[in-house]
């Protein structure tokens, strides 16, 4: 009981809130209640106090924002579990707990040492969704560069839409894929997770729901969720996301948008197949949902093209198309685009303008020569002949010496592989063992908790010889499990 002896005085010019807050801050300074400390529940507490709950729950609120407190909503109170280390700070900023709760939210633990161990040159990257060092253009992109530093004039303040040329290179390439768009319908954005972010901010209302295929990447990312959006998955099949799982999302009414990787998916490599993608945006239309069609990875075709994007459909105008040449082209470049109508774009573009002041000039010139002649094209000849020879090699790594202990489609583009490791109870006891011996993959765990006995395999990163190496020893480690 905390108020036996104590209740706060009304006869003062101290108001209740800060009588009461310092109260509570004096049980936990002075020691009276350690780190852990299970407090007195908020309905209880104002009842003993004689006060309206809504007071207990603001003071609350602050000594959370103090540190002094943590817990979840359904959750008990309790002291924060590290306030001895704060306390001896004294009157130092409390930036642990700062980052712990602030609006923008941290990658899993796990997720961000694996970030970190792809930087690692020593191992040996089965993990890595980018091309190899090989693959870079260094000869075009020298004489790109030479050229973008003869004929740059300038270097102040752009459309915060984009450099204007390169808006109608992209609208010129992508009218190769059946969209036809115009240069103030595009946004350039640093990457394409940037157009998504800018989505979550300027287009869904925080609550709202994103309804995305499961497994997804998305659930790696905080793109939605640190802008206070849910993210709810939905079943795929070998045709990409199953239509009747989002026929009946009416209710959400304006608080719900559909999101889809259908050209390549990210994990599984799945293509979504014209009738399923015809499925899915009449679904999208029926219910006045906006579609998010992520098609980043449409250019790393290997066998045969991709079907037309959802966005050159018939009722593309719900679409919100997001692409970029991070894949296809470098990281590096930090070059995407989305591509919506005109009143959209300008949204985006006013919080692109409020969030960095518009993308960097000299990548978008850099990206304008890449786009307005064949450089690109020719260039994703070559890229998808050494995707081939990989692919291949690493399909027949994995048929002998995996062949009957695992499972997997053969995909036909990207740079991925998803391979379902049957009979293994621990993928994760797998990646530490792999990790123990310089090799690391990513576990299926990171894009839904239940895909617990898959990895996913990266064909575009390792050299022909790390990867013979890695599937080797992913086969001895998965015998001793």
């Amino acid at each position: 009981m905390v108020c036996e002896i104590w209740t706060p005085n009304r006869n003062t010019d101290k108001s209740i809130h800060q009588q009461i807050f310092h109260y509570l801050e004096d049980r936990i300074i002075t020691g009276e209640w350690p780190a852990g400390y299970k407090l007195t529940p908020q309905r209880k507490l104002a009842e003993e106090l004689n006060v309206h709950r809504s007071t207990i729950v603001n003071v609350l609120e602050d000594l959370k924002s103090s540190g002094l407190i943590e817990g979840q909503k359904g959750s008990a109170t309790r002291v924060t579990t590290n306030i001895n280390a704060f306390l001896t700070n004294g009157n130092r900023v409390n930036w642990d707990f700062r980052i712990k709760n602030a609006i923008y939210k941290e990658s899993p633990p796990f997720l961000k040492t694996i970030n970190n161990l792809e930087l690692d040159s020593n191992i040996i990257q089965l993990s890595r969704a980018e091309l190899a060092d090989g693959f870079f253009p260094k000869y075009q992109m020298r004489e790109i560069t030479r050229l973008v530093g003869e004929n740059l004039n300038y270097l102040g303040k752009e459309d915060p839409k984009g450099y204007f040329p390169l808006r109608e290179s992209i609208a010129r390439h992508l009218k190769n894929y059946g969209i036809n768009t115009s240069p103030d319908c595009i946004l350039v954005t640093s990457g394409a997770t940037q157009g998504l972010q800018l989505i979550a901010l300027g287009l869904l209302e925080k609550g709202s729901t994103v309804f995305l295929d499961t497994p997804s990447y998305l659930y790696s990312r905080h793109a939605f969720q640190s802008a206070g959006i849910n993210l709810r998955g939905v079943s795929m099949d070998e045709k990409g996301m199953i239509p009747f799982e989002i026929c009946n999302l009416r209710n959400y009414q304006n608080r719900a948008a559909i999101y889809s990787i259908p050209s390549f998916h990210n994990p599984t490599g799945i293509v979504m197949p014209p009738s399923r993608r015809n499925s899915i945006l009449e679904m999208c239309l029926k219910q006045r949902l906006p579609l998010i069609e992520d098609d980043v990875y449409r250019d790393l075709w290997i066998d045969e093209p991709t079907p037309p994007p959802m966005k050159s459909m018939e009722g593309g105008n719900s679409v919100l198309y997001v692409g970029s040449l991070s894949k296809s082209l470098s990281p590096g470049l930090r070059i995407g685009w989305t591509v919506a109508n005109k009143q959209v774009i300008e949204r985006l573009a006013d919080i692109k303008l409020q969030l960095d002041n518009g993308s960097s000039i000299l990548p978008q010139h850099i990206a304008y020569e890449w786009l307005k002649g064949q450089f690109y094209n020719e260039y994703l000849m070559e890229i998808r002949k050494k995707l081939r020879v990989r692919r291949d090699f690493l399909l027949y790594m994995l048929e002998k010496h995996l062949g009957g202990i695992a499972s997997w489609k053969v995909p036909t583009g990207g740079f991925f592989i998803w391979v379902n490791l049957n009979k293994c109870k621990s993928v994760h006891h797998l990646y530490l063992r792999l990790l123990n011996r310089g090799i690391l993959i990513h576990p299926g765990s990171i894009y839904n908790e239940d895909r617990h006995n898959y990895v996913r395999l990266s064909f575009s990163y390792a050299s022909m010889e790390e990867l013979e190496e890695g599937i080797v020893v992913l086969a001895e480690e998965l015998l001793k499990l």
